[in-house]
C-alpha cells in the first residue's frame, strides 16, 4: 500500500476530479453482424465502424502537452482499427484521422474493413489503437462481439433461433443503397435536430415495439421481437429525437408487403409506413428525409409499389464506451485495459459488508473508491473485484447527525492515479426505525456519545443499499 503522504495526495486529486471531472471518452459504434467476403470481392462493413472522442479531458491533455513545449501538433489523435486476428501489425489495419465536429467531438470511421472467407471464425472483435501524433500510445480498445454471416437470411425467421432476430428495445441502423451501388449508400441520421440522410455518418436508433394506438409524445413500450406489420418507434440514441409511430413492412422487389407477419432479420429490406397515413412512407431524397406516397396495386391489394428511396436495410448495432481521466495522473503507461463495470453485488452484513464489482478488463492494479474514500480491494479475476464497503464515518464527522441517504460515485483508480469513472453509485441509507426525530435531536446534549454510538451501530449494521444509474 502507498504511504499516508501518497494516499493523501491521491485523495486530494480525487476530490479535485469529483469537483470538476475531466474525463476522456472513447465511443465505438459498430454493427452486430458482418457479411463475409468471398474470393476477391470485398464486402466492406456497413454501416462502417465509427469512433467518437468526447469529454473535456482531451482539451486538458492538449494544454498539458503545450506546457511541455511539444506544440499543439503533439496532441493530435490518430488511430488504427482492424480485426482482432490481425495481431499487432498496424499495416494490416485501417488508419483513422479524427476531425472535430461542431459539438467538439472528434469523429472518424473505418470505411474499408472487411472479413474474408479465409477467416473461418463465427465471431470476432474490432481492435482500436489510439496514439498522439508525438508517438505516445493512448491505449487499445475493443468492440463487442460481431457475428459473421454469409448473406442476409431469406428464410422466414423462427423465434426458436433468435440469433438474427431484432428485439424491441435494441439498437439498429438504417441505410439506403440506390441500385445496390456502394457509393450511393446513405444512412438515416440526425443533425441540427432534424432527420437527414447522410453519406458520412450514421446514427443508432432504439427500436421500440409500440401499441397500435399510440401517439408520438407518449407510447407504451412492449417487449418481444419485432415482426413485420408491427407499430414501432425509432428514437435516436444520441439526441432522443423521435419519429412518429411507424408500421414496419417487408420489402420484396420494391413492393411493400402488407400481409407479412414474421420476425425481422438482420440486413432485411424493409419500409416504414407512417401510422394512420394514406400509404405515406419514410423516404430519402438526396440528403433530406421526406414522405413518399406509395402506389396501390389493383391486382394485388396486399402490395404497394415503393420508390428506391423508401427501401431501407435494417441492421442491429452495438455501442461500447470507455471513459478515463489522465488529468491528475502521472501515467506513463497506456490507459488500457480500461475496466468496464456491468453489475454490483452486495454480500455479507454486520460490521463488514462486501461489494463485488462485476465487469470486464479488471486487473490487480485497480482499487475501488467510494467517492474520495479508498476501499480495501481484492482482485479475483478479469471479471470480478471484491472490496470492503467503507464505514459511513469515512465521509466526515457529519455522519453522526445524518438522517438522509448518502450517495457516492463508484470509481476505479489505477496505482498511478489514473481514474476510471463509471455510471454506478453506492448509497448509504439509514434505517427508518433508528433515525432520530427532530425532537429527539434537539434534546440530545452535545456530549451524549453513547446514544450517538448506538445510532451509528444500527446505521452501519444492515443499511447498505445499491443504486445503479444507467
Amino acid at each position: 500500500r502507498p504511504n499516508p503522504y501518497q494516499t493523501n495526495l491521491l485523495q486530494d486529486s480525487v476530490r479535485r476530479y469529483l469537483q470538476l471531472p475531466a474525463d476522456q471518452t472513447v465511443l465505438i459504434l459498430h454493427a452486430k453482424v458482418a457479411q463475409k467476403s468471398y474470393g476477391n470481392e470485398k464486402r466492406f462493413f456497413c454501416p462502417p465502424p465509427c469512433v467518437y472522442l468526447s469529454g473535456p479531458g482531451w482539451k486538458l491533455k492538449q494544454e498539458q502537452i503545450k506546457t511541455r513545449d511539444m506544440g499543439e501538433a503533439g496532441f493530435q489523435v490518430c488511430g488504427y482499427m482492424g480485426l482482432d486476428s490481425m495481431g499487432s501489425s498496424l499495416m494490416e489495419s485501417q488508419k483513422l484521422s479524427f476531425e472535430e465536429q461542431p459539438d467538439a467531438k472528434g469523429f472518424s470511421c473505418a470505411k474499408a474493413l472487411y472479413i474474408s472467407d479465409a477467416d473461418k471464425r463465427k465471431h470476432f472483435r474490432l481492435v482500436l489503437k489510439l496514439f498522439f501524433s508525438n508517438g505516445q500510445e493512448i491505449g487499445t480498445f475493443y468492440s463487442k462481439l460481431i457475428k459473421v454471416i454469409s448473406k442476409p437470411s431469406q428464410k422466414k425467421q423462427s423465434l426458436k433461433n433468435t440469433d438474427l432476430c431484432i428485439s424491441s428495445g435494441s439498437k439498429v441502423s438504417l441505410f439506403n443503397r440506390l441500385r445496390s451501388q456502394t457509393v450511393s449508400t446513405r444512412y438515416l441520421s440526425v443533425e441540427g435536430g432534424a432527420f437527414i440522410a447522410s453519406a458520412r455518418q450514421w446514427a443508432a436508433f432504439t427500436l421500440h415495439l409500440a401499441e397500435e394506438h399510440c401517439t408520438q409524445s407518449e407510447f407504451p413500450l412492449r417487449e418481444g421481437y419485432i415482426r413485420y406489420g408491427s407499430v414501432v418507434q425509432l428514437v435516436c440514441t444520441a439526441t432522443g429525437i423521435t419519429l412518429p409511430p411507424l408500421i414496419i413492412r417487408k420489402v420484396m422487389k420494391q413492393f411493400a408487403m402488407l400481409d407479412v407477419d414474421e420476425p425481422i432479420s438482420q440486413l432485411h429490406k424493409c419500409a416504414f409506413q407512417f401510422q394512420g397515413s394514406n400509404r405515406m412512407y419514410l423516404c430519402l431524397s438526396t440528403e433530406k428525409v421526406v414522405q413518399f406516397q406509395a402506389s396501390p396495386c389493383p391486382k394485388e391489394p396486399n402490395r404497394e409499389l415503393l420508390n428506391d428511396g423508401s427501401c431501407w436495410t435494417i441492421i442491429g448495432t452495438e455501442t461500447v464506451e470507455y471513459t478515463f481521466s489522465e488529468s491528475l495522473a502521472c501515467a506513463r503507461e497506456p490507459v488500457s485495459p480500461v475496466p468496464l463495470i456491468t453489475a454490483l453485488q452486495l454480500t455479507g452484513g454486520g460490521d463488514v459488508a462486501m461489494l463485488e464489482v462485476q465487469g470486464e478488463y479488471f486487473h490487480a492494479h485497480l482499487k475501488v473508491w467510494f467517492g474520495d474514500v479508498e476501499a480495501e480491494t481484492m482482485y479475483r479475476s478479469p471479471k470480478s473485484l471484491m472490496c470492503v464497503v467503507p464505514d459511513v464515518s469515512a465521509f466526515g464527522s457529519d455522519w453522526r447527525w445524518l438522517r438522509y441517504p448518502i450517495t457516492v460515485p463508484l470509481l476505479l483508480i489505477r496505482d498511478d492515479g489514473l481514474i476510471y469513472s463509471s455510471s454506478y453509485t453506492f448509497t448509504y441509507t439509514p434505517e427508518q426505525s433508528f433515525i432520530p426525530g427532530q425532537q429527539i435531536l434537539s434534546d440530545v446534549p452535545q456530549d451524549s456519545d453513547k446514544l450517538l454510538d448506538s445510532i451509528h451501530q444500527e446505521f452501519t449494521r444492515t443499511n447498505f443499499h445499491l443504486f445503479m444509474q444507467s
